[in-house]
């Protein structure tokens, strides 16, 4: 059974830090790139972040360059996203999900196998 869970959401005030934590299991970690996606109210589903770890390629929308960084555990079959200087806009549910293969980019969501359930980031100003 496929399973993935993002976890490390939470309230932080406008310049704080959070690290949202993916885990993955039922499938071949190493086959498959890890997107965060993020979704706030009333919007479209947004790719964050992707990392592609079996060739060292990483992507960033560019809101969040130079305030995320997104690494992988093949090891333990995790993803983090390490989410710095963090503004009310980055309000929203995030998401981890699995694609084979490599990233595209800009990602597609359609291209996604598999989703968790996601977590709240809620960023106060």
């Amino acid at each position: 059974e496929v399973q993935i869970v993002e976890s490390g959401g939470g309230l932080v005030q406008a310049g704080g830090s959070l690290r949202l934590s993916c885990a993955a299991s039922g499938f071949t970690f190493d086959d498959y790139s890890i997107g965060w996606w993020r979704q706030a109210p009333g919007k479209e589903r947004e790719g964050v972040s992707c990392i592609s770890s079996s060739i060292g390629m990483s992507n960033y929308v560019d809101s969040v360059k130079g305030r995320f960084t997104i690494s992988s555990d093949n090891a333990k079959n995790t993803v983090t996203l390490q989410m710095n200087s963090l503004k009310p806009e980055d309000t929203a549910i995030y998401y981890c999900a699995a694609t084979r293969g490599t990233c595209s980019w800009p990602p597609h969501f359609y291209e996604y196998d598999y989703w968790g359930q996601g977590t709240q980031v809620t960023v106060s100003s």
